[in-house]
């Protein structure tokens, strides 16, 4: 027999919350779904939430440094030079002794043929966190 019986339409949404985008999802949704799609190589799409996510950080009032490094991870590694120099100095105006902001500008202008300007980027990164360059 089926049962008739009126649901909670509060239990409901909360049940659908963040699934098949029906409901808006919250910052840390948003969040843990961008790393998702970084681990899966799907880095556009990583990059699209996280610049949303920079856009609107909700709740969030701390300095987004692991969601900037994560954004600037993601362009380097679909080919957005330009986009990843840029976040990534962004992140270092903010932070300037993270050693792997330093590498992607350093790897970044490397790809654009700027060698020279790449260096000391580069060296901080070896100095900073061990990165070999």
């Amino acid at each position: 027999m089926t049962d008739f019986t009126p649901f909670d339409q509060t239990s409901f949404d909360q049940l659908l919350r963040g699934h098949a985008g029906l409901l808006e999802d919250s910052v840390h949704d948003r969040w843990v779904r961008a790393q998702a799609l970084f681990e899966e190589r799907a880095y556009r799409e990583a990059a699209v939430l996280l610049t949303e996510l920079l856009d609107d950080p909700g709740e969030v009032v701390h300095e987004l440094t692991d969601v900037r490094l994560l954004l600037a991870r993601s362009l380097f590694h679909s080919a957005q030079l330009d986009g990843t120099i840029r976040v990534a100095t962004e992140l270092l105006e903010h932070d300037p002794n993270e050693p792997y902001a330093h590498l992607l500008v350093g790897r970044a202008l490397e790809r654009k043929g700027r060698k020279d300007e790449a260096k000391p980027h580069l060296r901080l990164a070896e100095l900073l966190g061990g990165y070999r360059t």
